[in-house]
């Protein structure tokens, strides 16, 4: 790939830039993280540098009253994309 040359956009959806809190609960803790960007299937979070984050865990977005059942597709640094099943508050 030519760096002169813009980079192609492989997302399937696009992305809403967002900045919300969220909880990520797994089987034995509750983690603090924000959404970064969101669209209908998935999101990019932060959380803090070290933290270990399971392959799949329960994601709670306090400002949408919403809770996925999220599994990480990426890592980079404290970056996670990850998919989002469901929506509702009874995940």
């Amino acid at each position: 790939m030519d760096p002169s040359e813009p980079r192609k956009e492989r997302r399937l959806h696009a992305r809403e830039i967002v900045l919300k809190e969220a909880t990520i609960t797994t089987e034995d803790a509750e983690i603090g993280c924000s959404v970064r960007n969101q669209h209908e299937n998935g999101a990019e979070l932060r959380v803090a540098a070290g933290v270990k984050i399971p392959d799949r865990f329960v994601l709670h977005i306090q400002a949408d009253g919403a809770t996925y059942r999220a599994v990480v597709r990426w890592r980079r640094s404290e970056r996670l994309g990850v998919q989002l099943y469901g929506g509702s508050p009874d995940v």
